[in-house]
């Protein structure tokens, strides 16, 4: 039997994996589909393709922060401060998907639902 211990690295250190992937191929995205992501800031937002730059560096940054154990612990803090900041674009594109097809809604809400559990995602794989 895996001590408890161990087994809780494990689920911390695939947490973290998570994340790291997450957040490296998301910033990717940002920039290899630049004018998708630009398509869904919300109309409030300033410079709506440099704020897709700048989140997309955030989120590599970040992403690969993880990997580094001293910087772990606030990549962490920061990757939870820009996933908040990022959740007016799914309430957005939830707002902007009204009589998409059910398939379509149904991902947008899952993906809004799964934010909360996500940040704890990142805070429990990171936490001290």
């Amino acid at each position: 039997m895996i001590a408890p211990t161990t087994s809780r690295s494990l689920w911390r250190m695939l947490g973290r994996v998570l994340v790291v992937v997450w957040f490296v191929l998301g910033g990717i995205g940002h920039f290899v589909l630049t004018d998708m992501f630009t398509s869904i800031v919300p109309p409030y937002v300033p410079f709506p393709r440099e704020m897709v730059y700048v989140t997309g560096v955030c989120e590599i940054v970040g992403g690969l922060a993880l990997l580094y154990k001293p910087l772990r612990h606030i990549a962490g803090w920061c990757l939870i401060a820009l996933a908040i900041c990022v959740t007016p674009v799914h309430i957005q594109m939830l707002i902007d998907a009204q009589g998409a097809k059910p398939l379509v809604l149904t991902l947008l809400w899952a993906r809004l639902l799964f934010q909360p559990v996500f940040i704890w995602i990142i805070w429990a794989s990171t936490k001290r």
